[in-house]
């Protein structure tokens, strides 16, 4: 299978994946598989928005369900959680709005929202909507500088074999950032 047609078949889904897990690197790729017309831009958009508001749905709960499981309780312990639940407490709505947009507290903000008294009927929207503004931003913004990004690394046209490479590399980054936040 050509590399073309590879990413065409799975491209929307590893968007949908990676901006749930990875954030803004995996959205902006999918902005720039668009460019390239591997992926379309409204499907890039959609994958990434959905990707982002249900992965922050699925923390949130958890938060909410699970505050009192020792994993969480960890979690609850780090200076990050802190940071976040402080911020929220001064300014919920706007926090839940612009939470994916900070550097640090963006996968553990919906955990500590989770565990404050907001109803759900108050986050899914705030949380859908910030999801709406982020997937689109940084899609577009990867696929407005796709020119730029292809001049300063090439064409995207890798091997299956670098292909492989870095599936391998992307893995071990996953496996090492879990194994951490389970010894926190």
């Amino acid at each position: 299978m050509a590399i073309e047609a590879f990413l065409a078949r799975y491209g929307l889904a590893a968007i949908f994946v990676g901006a749930g897990v990875e954030g803004e690197t995996v959205v902006v790729t999918g902005g720039l598989l668009a460019h390239q017309g591997i992926v379309p831009l409204w499907g890039a958009i959609l994958a990434a928005v959905a990707g982002s508001f249900v992965a922050d749905q699925i923390f949130f709960q958890i938060g909410r369900r699970y505050r009192d499981h020792p994993r969480v309780r960890r979690i609850m312990g780090r200076p990050a959680f802190a940071r976040a639940l402080s911020a929220f407490e001064r300014h919920p709505a706007w926090f839940i709005l612009i939470f994916r947009f900070l550097y640090g507290v963006r996968t553990i903000s919906p955990i500590a929202v989770g565990t404050t008294n907001v109803a759900m009927r108050t986050f899914l929207p705030l949380n859908l909507l910030a999801a709406a503004l982020w997937g689109t931003l940084f899609t577009t913004l990867g696929y407005v500088f796709g020119d730029g990004i292809e001049a300063l690394m090439g064409r995207l046209k890798p091997s299956p074999q670098t292909l492989g490479i870095i599936a391998g590399v992307v893995v071990l980054v996953i496996a090492i950032r879990w194994w951490r936040a389970r010894e926190v």
